[in-house]
Order: structure tokens, then C-alpha cells, then sequence
């Protein structure tokens, strides 16, 4: 009986998750912008989030809420979000000018070409202090609102 009540609060844990004023703010104008967040089971295995540019899909794996990474996580896809607002009908790199920190690498050195390219912009801005303004300021300056 006591295993049940524990998986019973562990998926109401899963399913309710508390957001922070700058997931909200984030969440906010992705959906402003035509995007639908999904908080549940990303289609990409053992993904955190996942983003899928012909039905501007973001998945949020509910996980992440108790692991405390959904800010870096919603972030990250933005950033795909915003890369397809630039490449139009496509993901493209944006071209920014940030250097990608040294402990990122990890994460985004093991895609090759394109891939990599796009990781590694949506890795670099996902762990920088200001994170949130700016995906939503490359949002503003390459998406139109819905």
C-alpha cells in the first residue's frame, strides 16, 4: 500500500509541475508566436525536450520539473524555435556571435555538420545569466506573431 502512495505522489509531482516566473514569461511568447508546448513524454528517446518545426511542437519532459532544469530546457528549445523562424521553412544556425562555453561542448560535439552547429547555439544560450532575454529577444527579431 505505502508503494502505490509514493508512485501515486511522485506522478501528481510529474504532472502538476510549479513553473518559474521566467519559464511562464518564456512559455508565454513562444505560444504568442504560434509554438504549443507539451509537457509530457518528448517522441525523441530519453530527451529532456525535443522541438518539431512542421507542427511548431515543443515537448517539455515533465521530469525535467523535478530535476530543476525546465528553465535551460525550455530555453534550448526556443532556441530551435527561433532557428526556425530564421531559416523559414527550415532549423538554421543563426550565426550568432557567443563563443560556447567549454562545459558545453560535451553536450553538442557528439552531432556532426548542421546539427552540431544548431546544438551548439541553442547549448550556448541556454547556460548563459540572461538566458531567457535573449531567446525571447531572437524570437522577437525572427518570429512573426500568430
Amino acid at each position: 500500500m505505502k508503494t502505490s502512495l509514493i508512485l501515486g505522489t511522485l506522478l501528481l509531482s510529474l504532472t502538476s509541475p510549479s513553473k518559474d516566473a521566467d519559464y511562464l514569461r518564456l512559455q508565454t511568447v513562444l505560444e504568442q508566436y504560434g509554438f504549443k508546448i507539451k509537457l509530457e513524454t518528448p517522441p525523441v528517446r530519453e530527451a529532456y525536450g525535443a522541438f518539431e518545426s512542421q507542427t511548431r511542437t515543443i515537448w517539455i519532459n515533465p521530469i525535467v520539473f523535478d530535476l530543476g532544469i525546465a528553465k535551460p530546457t525550455l530555453v534550448h528549445e526556443a532556441v530551435h524555435a527561433a532557428q526556425f523562424c530564421y531559416g523559414k521553412t527550415e532549423v538554421q544556425a543563426l550565426g550568432l556571435d557567443i563563443e560556447p562555453p567549454p562545459m558545453t561542448r560535451l553536450y553538442f560535439m557528439r552531432y556532426h555538420s548542421f546539427t552540431r552547429q544548431i546544438e551548439a547555439e541553442a547549448y550556448t544560450i541556454q547556460v548563459q545569466p540572461n538566458s531567457v532575454d535573449l531567446v525571447i529577444s531572437l524570437l522577437n527579431k525572427h518570429c512573426r506573431k500568430k
